[in-house]
């Protein structure tokens, strides 16, 4: 199994980007794919996630109608456009997938059944 994030870069503060993460050796359909970051000296937190079938879809606080999760299922890839990029927005952006009912609740503390290696997004003011 492979998850494999792109897109990551360095923007200016209000720029767009999107990132992407290509998946591999699963059945793409049986997961839920989620975003995370992890900001330098900070704890890895949730950014987005996807349902199976698109849908469901939840945010954190922070990027609520700025960012936009979606999937292609036929791709095998899980999308995150990112708009009004702000600073606070930089860090290592990484997909996960997980399998079994659709949690809405957020990050997912028992754990994801598996992780892409991550994309760097740095955000300059």
């Amino acid at each position: 199994v492979q998850l494999q994030a792109s897109g990551g870069g360095l923007v200016q503060a209000g720029d767009s980007l999107r990132v992407s993460c290509a998946a591999s050796g699963l059945a793409f359909t049986h997961y839920t794919m989620a975003w995370l970051r992890q900001a330098p000296g900070k704890e890895r937190e949730f950014v987005a996630q996807i349902s199976r079938s698109s849908g469901n879809t939840d945010y954190a606080d922070s990027v609520k109608g700025r960012f936009t999760i979606s999937r292609d299922n036929v791709k095998n890839t899980v999308y995150l456009q990112m708009n009004s990029l702000k600073p606070e927005d930089t860090a290592v952006y990484y997909c996960a997938a997980r399998s079994g009912p659709y949690y809405a609740g957020g990050y997912y503390r028992p754990g994801y059944d598996y992780w892409g290696q991550g994309t760097l997004v740095t955000v300059s003011s």
